[in-house]
């Protein structure tokens, strides 16, 4: 272990009042520490977040007061993105049964529409309710700034930054007056996960008697101390409630605090739980050793009026400062919030002697350490792991083994293990290799042959360490079994984090893609001048800003583009190509859809939209080009970079077309050209006419080889294919490709001629090697112009 030096130095840093390192300073000042800086400290404090290089400097012995990803939990939108995604994943486990006993814990937030993602969703749910209302919050703001109860949900701004909640309407009050309960909960420890919640907190009163009927004032309507300091209506303006008397005053009406309590422990651990995932894959991008962090957290709660917990929010590096008047709690306040610091440092080895660092993962290493840790806990109460693990593991997108080891350990016996189903995923097959498509993020995996047979035995049922013991008795040289159990339990569990794949108690099968696009509203103009755009059998109005966006538009679309009648003018749709502060803009209707565009860039930009437009339900496009090279063929080309681009309109110029849109007819694939420009001086033919009669099809990738000695011609495998298609492939859903059309490309290009062009840095000799990508292909498919 390593060795102290004889003076231990705290760094102190952030955007705060000196109140809020005040605690810090003093715990350890008392044990004969002393101030450092950025550069020379053993232990940070930091209000707000550090610089990211600082998290790489933590280590066992070395602590910060933050773990990177502790936005998933303390941004109000990621906070609701959190626990959101937690209950979907875990509905989906259950087989969506709403009555299930696992999601009937997870009913502890309220409704939440994040802007401007979820506007029209929020209208629409004030539609149904009319009498509802609604409370606006900032997605990223404390002290209660820009916090106000709505009447109507058309006064939401459409705007980033922002999000909706339901207004809970039914409060608990205290003496009349609404309150909601401060409550500290510490993670000490991320692998495995170790949670507590200290004992000690606060109810935090609104100055004003509640009036459901006075939504438009904020000393009746919201609790938060900075706002309600405002207050001079009132003698106390400002009162705090330490949980002790709270708890007591419960009991005096009757009411059953343990009750509440184990509610509010449920809801602060399945919390946690919903932003771990985040929090470990952050930690391991940013290069931290997880052992160096930790993270005190603010979290408020509203109770109801069948005393039932409901989260508002989890605050970073909450408030140390006393906020009530001596009177009024503020003795109580100023002793807890002492305490609490005091009790946090020595559980985290910072104050006091160092705790040992463990040597293994073992059970026995990681139960020592637990409880160890548990002894220094003053008043924290531990929460993870449980002495329940039951009640907890089946809500993590997949344990830990360091998770799963910890709480056999603490409990004595053996978990069941977790078995996993598919989620959203397709898989592909060719040969011997496989691939998986993630539906919900478009992302491709392509697995190793050691991770593919995880995946093929974990949606056999296999749990991870069934797994990692077939996959030791299968091989030839068994490596060491802690090691490969760690291999098979961590590649599950990036699976699950990207939701490839949940726990389960049933085999679910994952619902197709979801993607939606934001909206924003284009400025009016200057009225441009207008004309007729026809393709692909559609026209639309179309204004342009300037006779330098015609002339490029008149070269290009020359084919497709006549006067705009008067009196077609208010039936067609609109597009627009404006003028803007940095150079040009283009929408469709009122929604942009690309800005700050060059002259050069508005021609591609337009045919990029007008490919877009082309897809029709269940027939995508290909954003590739196409080439005639001979009477009866057609190619593809799949451009990887924009010196291929260069070399490409190099050796064929106005040969190029772009786009194609795939079509099923009688079980068979048709292929239709677009006929769009290729570059931005390039010109659009006649709705591929050029093309008609092709029957011989080819897929060609051209990509750039700094090695001019690998430059040539290799064939391509049916994934790699894919992949290449991947981002150029459009649906009229928009978003990601669904699973159901991953799997008909798939299908298609079993029966279509695939090779690879390697080009050398200057893309000499394409012409060639594209002819003689002819003469070696045979691939066969139908074409219709």
């Amino acid at each position: 272990m390593p060795q102290h030096s004889t003076t231990r130095h705290f760094w102190l840093s952030g955007q705060r009042a000196a109140e809020q390192d005040r605690f810090f300073r003093e715990a350890l000042e008392t044990q004969g520490w002393v101030e450092g800086d950025e550069t020379t400290w053993d232990a940070g404090w930091v209000t707000g977040m550090p610089a990211p290089s600082q998290f790489r400097r933590v280590s066992a012995h070395r602590k910060l007061n933050h773990f990177p990803g502790n936005a998933a939990l303390t941004v109000k939108s990621r906070l609701h993105e959190s626990l959101s995604s937690m209950k979907a994943r875990v509905g989906e486990g259950v087989g969506d049964n709403k009555g299930h006993p696992l999601l009937s814990r997870l009913n502890f937030f309220p409704h939440t529409w994040v802007m401007p993602h979820d506007y029209h969703a929020l209208q629409r749910a004030a539609l149904a309710e009319p009498e509802r209302r609604w409370i606006l919050k900032p997605t990223n703001a404390s002290k209660g700034k820009g916090v106000r109860v709505l009447r109507d949900a058309a006064e939401a701004p459409p705007s980033p930054n922002w999000l909706v909640q339901e207004y809970l309407d039914r409060p608990h009050t205290i003496r009349g007056h609404k309150y909601v309960l401060r409550l500290y909960v510490l993670i000490s420890s991320l692998t495995p996960l170790r949670l507590y919640l200290y004992h000690q907190g606060f109810a935090k009163l609104a100055s004003e008697p509640w009036d459901p009927d006075d939504a438009d004032n904020p000393y009746s309507q919201l609790t938060n101390p900075d706002i309600n300091a405002l207050n001079t209506r009132v003698e106390v303006p400002v009162e705090f409630i330490d949980l002790a008397r709270y708890r007591g005053w419960l009991r005096d009406q009757g009411h059953d605090d343990e009750a509440l309590f184990a509610k509010i422990g449920d809801l602060v651990t399945l919390t946690a739980i919903s932003g771990v995932d985040a929090l470990r894959r952050r930690t391991a991008e940013a290069g931290a050793d997880p052992r160096g962090g930790y993270e005190l957290l603010g979290l408020d709660c509203m109770i109801d009026d069948d005393l039932k917990p409901w989260i508002l929010e989890c605050n970073l590096s909450p408030s140390l400062g006393t906020c009530a008047a001596p009177e009024d709690g503020g003795i109580a306040e100023e002793r807890i919030k002492g305490e609490l610091v005091r009790d946090m440092l020595r559980l985290v080895g910072i104050a006091g002697e160092a705790p040992p660092e463990p040597e293994t993962d073992s059970p026995s290493a990681l139960l020592a350490e637990a409880r160890a840790e548990a002894s220094r806990a003053g008043g924290f109460k531990r929460l993870l792991p449980s002495a329940s693990p039951e009640r907890y593991l089946p809500f993590f997108s997949l344990p830990s083994l360091a998770d799963m080891t910890l709480a056999e350990a603490l409990v004595g016996r053996a978990m069941p293990r977790p078995r996993l189903a598919r989620r959203r995923v397709i898989e592909l097959h060719e040969a011997d290799s496989l691939a998986l498509y993630a539906a919900d993020t478009g992302r491709l995996y392509r697995p190793n042959d050691a991770a593919a047979l995880i995946w093929l035995l974990a949606t056999e049922g296999l749990d991870p360490d069934a797994i990692a013991e077939a996959l030791r008795s299968a091989s030839t040289e068994p490596p060491e079994p802690m090691a490969l159990r760690r291999q098979v339990w961590q590649t599950l569990g990036e699976w699950c984090r990207d939701g490839l794949l949940c726990q389960t108690e049933a085999v679910v099968q994952a619902p197709s893609a979801r993607s939606e696009t934001a909206q924003t509203e284009v400025a009016a103009d200057a009225e441009p001048a207008a004309v007729k755009l026809r393709h692909d059998g559609r026209a639309w109005a179309l204004r342009i800003a300037d006779a330098a966006i015609e002339q490029r538009l008149v070269e290009a679309f020359g084919v497709g583009l006549e006067p705009l009648p008067p009196e077609e003018a208010g039936q067609l749709p609109w597009l627009s190509l404006l003028a803007a502060p940095a150079g040009y803009a283009l929408a469709e209707g009122s929604r942009l859809v690309s800005s700050r565009l060059t002259l050069a860039e508005v021609v591609p930009a337009l045919s990029t939209l007008l490919l877009r437009l082309a897809a029709r339900s269940g027939e995508p496009v290909l954003d590739v080009a196409c080439w005639q090279p001979r009477p009866g063929e057609m190619m593809l080309l799949a451009v990887d970079d924009e010196s291929c681009r260069e070399a490409l309109t190099s050796s064929l110029g106005e040969a190029l077309s772009r786009g194609v849109r795939l079509t099923l007819q009688d079980d068979t694939v048709h292929v239709e050209p677009l006929g769009l420009p290729f570059t931005g001086r390039g010109k659009m033919s006649d709705d591929g006419s050029a093309e008609q009669g092709a029957t011989s099809l080819r897929l060609v990738t051209l990509k750039t080889n700094q090695d001019d000695a690998s430059a040539g011609l290799l064939p391509q495998t049916r994934l790699d294919a894919l992949a290449a298609l991947l981002p150029r492939c459009h649906s009229c859903e928009g978003g990601v490709p669904s699973a159901d059309l991953m799997a008909r490309l798939d299908s298609w290009l079993e029966g279509v001629s695939r090779q690879i062009v390697c080009l050398s840095e200057d893309g000499s000799g394409l012409f060639a090697m594209l002819l003689q990508s002819g003469v070696t292909s045979a691939g066969k498919a139908s074409i219709e112009a």
